[in-house]
Formats: C-alpha cells, structure tokens, sequence
C-alpha cells in the first residue's frame, strides 16, 4: 500500500509543478502583453507632446521677438537723443562752465535739477539755480525743451494724474528724460523725472564707461513696475569706437505697461489656459514681472526658487528649453521659455496639460481599454480551454473554448468591418513589401479579392513606380520608427487623356511603424488617401479667379491707356517685396491680388479725368484717390485665400496714423502696408500723362524719406534691396517706357 501511496504523491507533485509552471508563463505573458499595450499607448502619447513642444516653441519665438523689439526701441529712442549733434554741442558746453565752476556750485546743481517734494515756487527757483550754474540759459532750455518733446513721443513720461490734485504740490517724480554729466551729476531732466537712486547711479556709471546700461524693472513711486535705459553721451568729435571717455549720458525711465505686455499675446489663440509671462531670478526666489492669468499685477506674485517642479525655476535653470511641470498655480503645463536678449529675463510660454493632452488622453484611453479587453478574453479563453482540458468535461469545455473563440473571431470580423467601411485605402506590408493586411478598398483598387494580395509584393500588385515610391519611405519608417505623413504625386497633370498607368493621382499617405515579434517580423501600417480631385478643383478654382482677375485689368486699363498695366506692375512688384520680407505664400498671393484688384474701381472714373494732362482739380483728384474704396465694396462679397478685401481696404493707411481709418504703424495689415509702397513706387517710376517717369534711385530716395512717417520701413527697405541687389532695376526697366495706347492716343 505504501507504494502506490508513494507513486500518487509523486504525481500529484509534478503535477502541481506543471500547473505552477504554466501559471507562470501564462501570468508573464499577460504581464507582457498589457505592458507592451500601455507602451504603445505611452510612446503615443510622447508623440503629442513632441507635437505641442513644437508649437509651444513657435509661439514663443514669435513672442521673444516682440520683446526684443521692444527693448530695442526703447535703447533705439534714447539713442537718437545720445547721437544728437546739437545735444552733444550744447552738452559739451555745459559740462566746461561745470567745470570751470567753484565746488559748490556743482553740488547746488545737482540739488537744484534733482525733482523735490516743495511748492512749485521752490521749482521755478531752481530752475533759475539751474540756468545760472549752466553759464548758458540757451543751451540748458534747448536741451529741456529736447527732453520734453521726446518724452512726450516715445512714452518715457509719467502717466497723467488721476483725480484732482493740488496745484501747489508737485507730483513725485516717477517717469522722465535726464542728462547728467562726465560725473554723473545731474544736469536737466523732465520735470516728473524721480531723483538718481542707487540703481540708477550704477547703470550710469556703467553706460560713462562706454557700455549701454539697463535698469531692470521695478517698482517705482507711482507702485507701478518701472524701468530704464541709459547711454552715454560723447563729444562731437570723440570717437568712441576708440576707447573715447563720456562727456555725460542720458538716462531714461519710463513706466512699464500695456506697450509690453500686449507682445506677450498670440494673435489668434484660442485655447483657453495658454499664456505668456516673463520671469527673473531674485535671490532666491522666482520673480514675475508681468501681469498673470489670475489677475495678479506685475511685480506682485514670487515664489521660492526651490518650488518643486515649479516651471519658472526650470526655465531660469534651462532657458531656452521644454519644460513639463507646475506655474505659479500650481496646475500641471506644458511649456518652452526662452531668453531675453542683454536682459536676465525668461519668456515662458505654456498650456495647461489638461487642455493641450485631453484629445490624445481620450483616444489613448479607447486604445488601451480596447487592447487590454483583447487580451483578457484571449488569456480567459487560453485559461478555460487548458483548465478544461484537465478535467472529465473536456468535451464541454471545448465546446465553451470554441464559444471563446467565436467572440473573439467576432471582434476580428468587427475590426475588419471598421477598415472595410472606410474610404481610405489601408493595408500593411512588411520590410520586404509583401502585403500582410489590407482592406476591401485597396482590392477594388487593385482589382483583385483581399486573399489573392497577401504575400504578394505591392510592385506586382500597384505597380513598380507607386511601389518603390511607398517602399522608400516605409524604410525610412521602418528605421526611425517614427510615423510619417507625406503628399505623393504620380504621373502627369498636364496630359489630357492619359492611360491608365499614367493616370495623374495625388495621394496623401500615412505611414505607421509596426513593431514585429517572432511569428511576425516588422511591418509598416498604410492609410491612403487619393485627394486628385480635391487637387484639380483646387488647381481649376485658381485659373478660373485668376482668369477673371485678368480680365477686370484689361477693362480697368483701357480706361486710362497711360496706367496701362499699372495694376499688374503693382501686384508684382508687392509679389517681390513679400518674398524679400519671408512672408508665407498665402501673404505672397494675398499681395498679388490685392495689387491687381486695387483700381477696380477706376471703371467707375470716366476716362476724361483718368487721362487729363491739366492740373486735377481737388475733386477729381479726391476721385482718383479714393477709387480703392469702390474697389472694396465691389469685392465685399467675394471669399479669396488670404485677407485681400482687408488689404485693399487698409491701403490708404500711413505710418503715422494719418489715413482715412486712423490706423497707425503695426495695427496696419503687414500686406496693405507692402501695397502702399509698391503702388507709389510703380506710379513714381511710370509714364503718365501729365509727367514723364522718375528714375528709380529718385523714387527709392523719395521712400526711403517717408518711411516711417507715411511708409512701413521694413518694406520700403526690402524694395530698395531688391532694385539694389537682385536685379529689380534691370527686371523692371519697362515700367519706364511710354504705353503705346498713350502713344496712339496722342497721335
């Protein structure tokens, strides 16, 4: 008996074993497959953020850039006034009866021209301290009167008073323009500019030693953020290339406001947490220096440097970089920073994780429920089948497998009917382009059943051209294993009837990597979309615009034989200033067309005063220079590409502000601004009939003076680049020549 006792127990014992071995096995396979699903869910997932790091980026570059400029104006400002010649004239005078004067007279100078708290009588009297120290009355109210009026021009001034104030107690001074001399004493300032603190001194002394001096925002006696610029002043004769010593330097403060912070807004954002704020180090603590999304003012919120996770510390640590992390809220972003140029400021661009990820999140989600669904029904029905399989119900259990796996043929039935139901055509092949999946579109567009295409190569299947095409980047897929996107084009458009191997097709194809395993190597996932139509009605819509364009030209030039081509010469002219600017090439045809359309509403102008060779009179030259405005409404109605109504419409706009509509510098669209400048320079340099052309450098020098008064700089610039240095001279020498209509009509 103890025997077979001893027989069972070893069975029994190996038995288990079995069963705990292949527990193990089935446990590590489950462990394997839902970790690979949440991998693949999780590298997608980094894929999105790769996405948004991008964007984040873009926007912040764009940003950093209107900062820039924004500090270089202001450096650009007080630079005018450092480089002024009457300025360094008169400077030079005073700062030699200073000298000349005894000690005492210089420390009452500094008192007298330094803002006080006193009666304005006190004031007047320093202000004759002022003169009678100077030694030249002339020269110190030239150099006031110089002050003011840049103060008042360039917004280093201090806000205008709230409520009533007392007239016989002036005002702390908290914004203005100053001069001091080679000593860093005052000389004259505006009268709210505050008394030289020690921070002030310090960038002075600084910018006396030849470098330009910043100082960095804070809050001034008004409580509102301040900051200021200084340069030094030198003789003129100094050469300050040479190591030259200041005869003294301007100093500038101003009060820090909207003009900054609206930089900091994306034209045409809309998602609801992303922001732009700029930060500095402080000790340590994390200063903010611009006004916030909850409401908090500049200079009013810092937090410890040592925050975890907090974004701004990392930004300062890292500028320049992507960030993922916590803002001042402490809500979870995204974010990217980038540095202040000369500044010890960060830009700091960022979107709420939440909003930038809760599509992806979503999706992801669906995918991962869906995988993990899979594997448990397929590890239940392993599990069923093999406990069964054990027991004296084998049969039953079978039966309950083949149930198991009829639900999960079900899903495979289900998952084919999704892809078969889409219009794209979607397949797989592997490393050596045989065909491992595909849909029942791409077997109506081969023209054979879904079975006969796997294990075939796409060259014998599509062809060899579209073959090797697709083959080329599915490698480069298969080698980065990084899905890729591309727009692929076959045959030619040009042939009218073209066979069917070289029917014209455009393709938008999607390219996605498939990680291979022991029973299936490495295959890439297919999506194709055919867009050849969507292509051609696009391609037929243009010709047919521009057809139509063309032909309201012709009717607009035959009016006035001597503005002949006038509209053309315009569009191509704004055409090459917009290349020479980068602009985008829907910016480039918005230009072009705008340029074209322009004098449309001459047809209304009867051609007697288009052709007129007397004087205008105010009314018809009134006529004439507002037939863009006719143009406007004529063209309300129609839908182009790009702003082309709004170009036209803000045509006759100046820099400085002085156009029918009061917009002024940057409010002005960028393209209306290269119309304005193209349209002059093609009337200058053109025949008319009540003058002959202009030359080309006259007109270039008549645009370069009104830039930045009635032009935009920037595309007076590029134009003269371009007739300079591409050519624009040569290319454009017919413009000069006298039309023949004109010709004929004076005949």
């Amino acid at each position: 008996m103890a025997g077979p006792e001893n027989d069972g127990g070893d069975g029994g014992s190996r038995l288990n074993k079995t069963a705990l071995i292949a527990g193990a096995i089935m446990l590590l396979i489950v462990g394997g497959a839902i970790f690979g699903a949440i991998s693949f869910v999780n590298s997608e997932r980094q894929r999105e953020i790769q996405g948004w790091q991008i964007r984040l980026g873009i926007v912040a570059d764009s940003r950093i850039a209107a900062i820039n400029e924004w500090v270089d104006k202001n450096f650009s400002d007080i630079r005018d006034l450092a480089q002024n010649a009457s300025l360094q004239v008169y400077m030079s005078e005073l700062t030699n009866n200073e000298d000349s004067a005894k000690p005492g007279k210089k420390e009452s100078l500094e008192s007298a021209l330094e803002p006080s708290t006193d009666s304005v009588e006190s004031t007047d009297s320093e202000i004759k301290a002022e003169e009678e120290i100077a030694g030249d009355g002339a020269s110190a109210s030239y150099l006031l009167n110089l002050l003011i009026a840049t103060a008042e021009r360039t917004g280093f001034k201090a806000p205008p008073p709230v409520g009533e104030v007392n007239a016989n107690i002036e005002r702390v001074g908290v914004a203005g323009l100053g001069l001091v001399d080679k000593d860093g004493r005052p000389i004259v300032s505006t009268p709210d500019m505050p008394p030289l603190s020690g921070k002030v001194r310090a960038a002075v002394a600084k910018a006396l030693d030849g470098e330009p001096a910043v100082i960095d925002m804070f809050i001034g006696a008004s409580g509102q953020p301040t900051m200021g610029f200084v340069l030094p002043i030198y003789g003129i004769q100094d050469d300050a290339s040479a190591g030259a010593k200041g005869i003294g330097a301007v100093v500038g403060l101003r009060i820090v406001g909207r003009d900054l912070y609206d930089r900091l807004k994306q034209p045409g954002e809309t998602a609801k947490s992303a922001a732009s704020y700029i930060v500095r180090a402080k000790g340590a603590t994390i200063e903010f220096l611009t006004p916030l999304a909850d409401d908090s003012p500049a200079l009013t919120r810092s937090l410890s440097a040592d925050t975890p996770d907090l974004v701004a510390a990392l930004a300062i640590k890292r500028p320049g970089g992507f960030i993922i992390g916590r803002d001042y809220s402490g809500v979870d972003v995204l974010a990217a920073s980038r540095p202040v140029a000369n500044l010890s400021w960060v830009l700091i661009r960022k979107i709420s994780r939440q909003e930038s990820l809760a599509d992806a999140d979503a999706r992801l989600g669906v995918i991962l429920g869906v995988f993990v669904t899979i594997i448990v029904i397929v590890t239940l029905a392993i599990l069923f089948v093999w406990k069964k399989g054990a027991s004296v119900r084998a049969t039953q259990a079978l039966h309950d497998a083949q149930l198991a796996l009829e639900r999960f043929s079900n899903i495979s039935k289900f998952m084919n009917v999704v892809t078969n139901n889409q219009p794209n055509i979607i397949v797989a092949v592997d490393g050596d382009t045989q065909y491992t999946f595909a849909n029942e579109p791409a077997a109506i567009e081969a023209g054979i059943p879904v079975a006969d295409m796997m294990g075939k190569t796409m060259a014998s299947v599509i062809g060899p051209i579209k073959a090797q095409t697709f083959a080329d980047i599915n490698k480069s897929v298969l080698v980065k294993l990084e899905k890729e996107a591309h727009t692929v084009h076959f045959g030619d458009p040009e042939i009218e009837d073209p066979d069917d191997d070289e029917r014209f097709q455009v393709v938008r194809s999607y390219h996605v990597p498939l990680s291979g395993d022991r029973d299936f190597p490495p295959a890439v996932l297919m999506i194709l979309s055919d867009i050849t139509e969507l292509t051609f009605e696009k391609r037929r819509g243009e010709r047919m615009m521009n057809q139509l364009i063309d032909t309201l030209i012709t009717v607009v030039d035959r009016r006035d034989p001597f503005s002949a081509n006038h509209s053309t010469r315009v569009a191509e002219v704004s055409k090459a200033i917009a290349h020479e600017m980068d602009m985008s090439e829907v910016e480039m045809k918005t230009v072009e067309t705008a340029g074209k359309l322009m004098n449309l509403g001459k047809i209304f102008i009867s051609p007697e005063v288009l052709t007129k060779t007397d004087d205008l009179t105010p009314e018809e030259r009134s006529l004439i220079g507002n037939a863009y405005l006719t143009t406007v409404d004529l063209i309300e109605g129609v839908t182009f590409e790009g702003p082309v109504v709004e170009t036209i419409r803000q045509f006759g706009e100046t820099w400085d502000g002085r156009g029918p509509l009061g917009l002024k510098a940057e409010e002005i669209i960028v393209t209306a601004r290269i119309l304005a400048v193209a349209n002059a320079f093609v009337g200058m340099v053109s025949t008319r009939a009540y003058r002959s052309a202009m030359p080309f450098e006259k007109s270039a020098d008549i645009l370069t003076n009104e830039a930045g008064t009635k032009m935009d700089r920037k595309a007076v610039t590029a134009l003269c680049h371009y007739l300079e240095n591409r050519g624009g001279m040569r290319r454009w020498a017919h413009f000069r020549d006298k039309p023949q209509q004109a010709d004929s009509a004076d005949a």
